[in-house]
């Protein structure tokens, strides 16, 4: 699930030992304003970058180092080739209760199931909840239709909260304004990789008795204080699907932190499941039939994702230290920013590396950055990406128990108005990177004529 629109890749992590010190001292969002407004070498008027000809006035291209297989996902091999043909020679279902209890010990939570995709885990919490229809849950409208449309098989309203389009992640200020009697739970979901504040949401959600829901489809890994996410709420869900983190081309798992939502979650859709319940378990009995779906992950995707889950940690921090390279080098031209990340945070990176630009600051509007980066050989883009709430499954009341109200979202119409996607190297590309540095240069040195544009 949550497939990316046609725009490029994102991601961030840690920075030099000055910076780190500095995002302790003051804060991660005003070290980055800070940081952004400072000159630049290279990108001043008297530079030798003001000097060369912008591509898209016809001069020579910055980035001319083929791009090749520089953003190839997923990455597998002969571990992966080798226990695809044991499992062809000999076919069995042993694989997904393996990724079970490796993922179990991995992540240190109590009960998880693996599904076909993240949508079918997202579907069991839903249906774990047990609300009564008209509940209303607390979601972003700017994520994938997953995280929201099988609520409507549940009787149950999103209720669209704002994000915040610094880091384009769940806004709690946005919700509590939203809160009604019928709120009875939140899903934050955390974005191309960067944990929301988890600490914040469980916080807001234990005072006024809300559940909380995670949606971690994009985040394998992230954390927040050492605790990971997908473990912060009551349920948190991810998907394996061909472009995320741990790519097992489908996918997914459910982790539940209560034995009842597990039973719950799993006979919805496992039906050989029950009989591995206590005696005691009121699911027990659905032995043979379960509750109405078959949603078991292929043994394939389960070998796949086996195989990707013992290497994540170290894919992780090779993606992050690609894009760390190029951020650090770019991060201090006026107006340009990353998604804000807490000291306390732990991201990854998914699919693109975001980044933000201040039109005012910049000098220049966001769609002349791009089209001039484009020029350069950058594969940049600013398309932004959909807006749930503005799609027409929304506006027709015969699809829900109760129609949910189409708000205004000022933060994510900001975010798509603001943000620039940049490709998330997969592999190590020191030449890219460093003609992906200079063509940002080169353009942000031509930027008041660009602004005139």
């Amino acid at each position: 699930m949550k497939t990316p629109p046609t725009t490029p890749p994102s991601n961030q992590q840690h920075r030099g030992d000055t910076r780190r010190t500095f995002l302790k001292s003051t804060g991660t969002v005003i070290a980055g304003l800070w940081l952004a407004d400072q000159p630049v070498a290279g990108a001043e008027q008297g530079s030798p970058a003001a000097k060369e000809t912008l591509a898209v006035d016809g001069g020579p291209k910055a980035v001319t180092h083929p791009h090749g297989r520089a953003t190839q996902w997923p990455l597998y091999g002969e571990e992966e080739e080798r226990e695809i043909l044991k499992l062809l020679r000999e076919p069995g279902y042993g694989p997904i209760e393996q990724l079970e209890a490796d993922w179990t010990k991995h992540f240190q939570v109590p009960h998880v199931r693996a599904y076909c995709n993240g949508t079918s885990a997202l579907t069991t919490m839903f249906f774990a909840m047990d609300l009564p229809p008209g509940s209303e849950v607390m979601v972003p409208s700017y994520t994938f239709f997953a995280t929201i449309t099988p609520m409507r098989m549940f009787g149950l309203v999103p209720v669209f909260v704002d994000v915040n389009p610094r880091t384009l992640n769940f806004d709690l200020e946005d919700a509590k304004r939203r809160l009604t009697k019928n709120t009875k739970a939140m899903l934050p979901v955390h974005w191309i990789g960067l944990p929301c504040e988890m600490d914040r949401i469980c916080e807001f959600a234990k005072e006024k008795g809300l559940i909380v829901i995670e949606d971690a489809c994009q985040a394998h890994g992230a954390s927040l204080q050492g605790k990971p996410v997908g473990s912060w709420g009551r349920m948190g869900a991810f998907s394996f699907q061909a472009t995320k983190p741990l790519p097992a081309l489908e996918g997914g798992m459910a982790v539940y932190q209560e034995r009842a939502d597990f039973e719950r979650g799993s006979t919805l859709g496992h039906y050989d499941k029950p009989r591995s319940f206590p005696e005691n378990s009121p699911y027990r009995k659905y032995q043979g039939t379960g509750l109405g779906l078959k949603l078991r992950m292929h043994p394939m995707a389960a070998i796949l994702a086996r195989s990707q889950l013992r290497g994540l940690e170290d894919r992780n921090a090779k993606i992050a230290a690609q894009i760390r390279r190029l951020n650090d080098r770019i991060l201090h031209l006026p107006g340009l920013h990353e998604p804000a990340a807490r000291p306390d945070m732990k991201r990854i990176y998914y699919a693109w590396n975001m980044l933000f630009l201040d039109e005012a600051k910049a000098g220049m509007s966001r769609d002349a950055c791009v089209k001039a980066l484009l020029a350069e050989g950058v594969r940049a883009g600013g398309a932004g990406y959909p807006l749930q709430h503005k799609m027409p499954l929304y506006a027709e009341a015969k699809w829900w128990h109760h129609a949910p109200t189409i708000p205004e979202l000022p933060g994510s119409e900001q975010a798509n108005r603001t943000s620039i996607s940049l490709p998330m190297f997969t592999t190590e590309q020191p030449e890219l990177v460093e003609q992906y540095a200079k063509a940002f240069e080169k353009v942000w040195a031509h930027r008041k004529k660009l602004g005139k544009a």
